[in-house]
């Protein structure tokens, strides 16, 4: 396979995050504006940090000068979900050399979204791992362009940010929704559900996080077929 080949394949596979991801950007991009951040900063976040619904979170804690404790706590209960992400994709990202340090960093929900069958990577290993590379930094892009949309958009523009920072929230539903009317099996989905509504009425909105990862494991540790062959 050429790489030509494989660039377009990479493209057209995240077409779709780039639809969500110019917007969601330039909602981030909008929100630190507001905050009083200069263009320059909320690009450099897009690059640097590239965390989808923690970069939200990270205009506030920015602006009210949260400590550095608060900061990684905070960072640890949005963010535990990659944990799980990351274990699911050990396997894959084996033999990926020098491309698996920016793959780790680069693993978003959406990302994950599409590599994680691994149906459509091609199979010699090296055109695997252009692949990969190439379906993570588009949509990496993809982001950091809508961020400094948004960003210059905000400077010229006088915009009522109230609500913006629900968009991730959306799109988080847009994806379980997708997924729930594709898959075969619905037992993940539900344990999922489950675990974080029991968590959220037990601990509160505040704390239930990681209180329902662990008890998604847990139950879908329990539950899984001996052997591994089961489809979650």
């Amino acid at each position: 396979m050429g790489k030509k080949w494989i660039v377009r394949r990479a493209f057209v596979k995240s077409l779709p995050v780039m639809a969500a991801y110019v917007i969601l950007g330039m909602g981030f991009g909008i929100l630190m504006d507001d905050r009083g951040y200069a263009p320059g900063w909320s690009i450099l976040c897009s690059v640097l940090i590239y965390a989808g619904a923690m970069q939200y979170v990270t205009a506030d804690l920015l602006a009210t000068a949260a400590s550095p404790l608060s900061a990684a706590l905070m960072t640890l209960m949005v963010n535990a979900r990659h944990l799980f992400y990351g274990i699911s994709m050990v396997g894959k990202y084996r033999e990926m050399g020098k491309a698996k340090p920016y793959l780790i960093f680069g693993l978003t929900d959406e990302t994950y979204s599409l590599l994680c069958d691994g149906r459509d990577w091609p199979g010699d290993a090296r055109d695997a791992r252009l692949y990969c590379f190439l379906v993570t930094l588009f949509d990496q892009c993809y982001w950091v362009l809508g961020t400094a949309l948004g960003a210059v958009l905000g400077t010229v523009l006088a915009f009522n940010s109230t609500g913006i920072d629900f968009s991730m929230t959306a799109l988080f539903v847009t994806v379980f929704v997708e997924q729930w009317l594709t898959a075969k099996e619905r037992r993940a989905a539900l344990v999922g559900v489950g675990s974080a509504a029991a968590c959220l009425l037990i601990f509160g909105p505040e704390r239930f996080l990681i209180p329902a990862m662990a008890l998604i494991v847990l139950l879908l540790s329990a539950t899984y077929p001996k052997g591994g062959k089961g489809r979650a």
